[in-house]
């Protein structure tokens, strides 16, 4: 386990050189001034890199090993024969898949620092008009939602590029017809969730499904969640600002009409 941990913590450093050496030389050469506040970015620096080395050891001995593990678990015949009277074939079979795809989907999402991030700067920008946890309450919803139908085409052996296109197909319509201010907003929503909480268990979500559902290839139709993961959030953040949009419309219709 220390020999693993050193390895993980030389690779960070390795990973994070780049960008430290980058921010150095930019801000040295090019703006040719000091960097204020050096300890405490230097400490701040090693914080980052020993964050980052526990939260990957953490994902690979724990989170990743249970996505996979649960995702085995309930899409096991003998659970399943347990608990659904019909054919292993049948797409109803999977249902406790379908709600803990869901359930996963929508906690890692709140859970992810990325989103967080992201939904704090809108909440500073738009002067609070923004509400921080709504939009990542509306995001998480997004993923949950995506998680499901992403199962369900495991389950069925669907082609993943139908889903897709189709997807971003409701995305660029969208788009036409929603207010402009939130456009940007909803793409980086769809963006920041395929981050470091959710993909590793996501990922082991789609692997150990596809390893599971007779008929199905891990390598074929084990991946593809992470892509719905990221479509479906600009959707439904989308379909949100939509709703807003009309719930105005029909009070100041009804101001106008008293």
């Amino acid at each position: 386990m220390i020999e693993k941990l050193g390895l993980i913590f030389l690779d960070t450093i390795r990973d994070a050189s780049p960008i430290v050496l980058l921010i150095v030389f930019f801000q040295l050469l090019i703006i040719k001034k000091n960097i204020p506040n050096f300890k405490k970015v230097l400490m701040g620096t090693v914080f980052v890199i020993l964050g980052l080395t526990f939260f990957l050891m953490g994902l690979e001995q724990a989170l990743f090993p249970i996505g996979e593990l649960m995702a085995k678990q309930l899409s096991n015949a003998e659970f399943i024969a347990n608990s659904y009277s019909g054919s292993l074939s049948d797409w109803q079979a999977y249902y406790w898949i379908y709600i803990f795809a869901g359930l996963i989907g929508f906690s890692t999402t709140i859970a992810e620092p990325s989103l967080y991030i992201v939904a704090v700067k809108a909440n500073q920008v738009s002067g609070g008009t923004v509400n921080t946890l709504r939009l990542r309450v509306v995001v998480a919803l997004g993923v949950a939602i995506a998680l499901v139908v992403g199962s369900y085409r495991i389950v069925m052996g669907d082609s993943l590029a139908n889903y897709i296109m189709v997807g971003y197909i409701v995305v660029v319509i969208q788009t036409i017809f929603v207010k402009k201010d939130l456009v940007a907003l909803a793409y980086d929503s769809g963006g920041v969730t395929t981050s470091t909480v959710t993909v590793p268990i996501v990922a082991a979500l789609g692997l150990g499904l596809a390893s599971v559902v007779p008929g199905r290839e891990p390598a074929l139709d084990g991946f593809g969640l992470v892509a719905f993961a990221s479509v479906f959030p600009i959707i439904i953040v989308l379909g949100y600002a939509q709703l807003i949009n009309l719930v105005q419309i029909m009070n100041n219709f009804k101001i106008k009409t008293k």
